[in-house]
């Protein structure tokens, strides 16, 4: 009998052992290091050791912010040093109009306003390889100094020019630029003024066609 009764009474502290064990491990932290007493010496070297620990996260993500702003203000200013540099074809224009400029100031910038000769040049740079008639280009090159004219009565005028350059002639733009080395720009006619302009236009032009065949 008493064994059965010792036996009764280890079959039922088996569970209580379990329970324990259960609890033990639950009540385990994972970092065995964990100091549960603040009061510890051993507590507050770990607790300064988590703080320089966060420190230095901060630190890092300063530095890293830092960098990040760095590294985009760098790409920033290499996007814009490619998107302010000129095209070759726009470097290759600019060049073109100031040649022509250049050559039309030295021809007639003795008798014609030089704010005049620039917009003649280059407007005639830019219209010069677009698929227009040859009147049409002219009118187009002299419009903007001749405003108070209508555009059909410009084209009448430009007429007898574009002829001539398409017969690879001059005779006309050279008799109206001849009329005007006797005369003062501001004593012309406006009739004399027009002709003069599509004159200095159709010289522009040859000049262009010039240096295109020679390229």
């Amino acid at each position: 009998m008493a064994n059965k009764i010792n036996g009764s009474d280890t079959f039922s502290s088996l569970p209580f052992q379990i329970d324990l064990e259960l609890l033990e491990a639950l009540l385990e932290p994972e970092d065995a290091t964990y100091p549960w007493n603040p009061g510890d010496d051993e507590s507050e070297a770990y607790f300064q050791e988590l703080e320089q620990q966060f420190g230095m996260d901060d630190l890092l993500d300063e530095e890293l912010t830092r960098r990040s702003q760095d590294f985009y203000g760098h790409l920033d200013t290499l996007w814009s040093g490619i998107t302010s540099t000129p095209d070759y074809n726009d470097t290759r224009q600019q060049v073109v109009v100031l040649n022509l400029q250049e050559i039309l100031l030295t021809n007639f910038a003795a008798c014609v306003p030089q704010t005049l000769l620039n917009t003649i040049a280059t407007k005639a740079a830019e219209i010069f390889a677009a698929r227009q008639l040859i009147s049409d280009q002219l009118v187009e090159c002299v419009r903007t100094v001749l405003p108070a004219w209508e555009t059909e009565d410009l084209l009448v005028l430009a007429r007898p020019f574009a002829y001539a350059m398409r017969s690879s002639e001059s005779q006309n733009a050279a008799s109206a630029i001849s009329n005007l080395q006797n005369s003062e720009w501001t004593a012309l006619s406006e009739v004399d003024k027009a002709k003069v302009s599509l004159a200095i236009a159709s010289y522009a032009f040859t000049q262009l066609n010039n240096s295109q065949s020679e390229v």
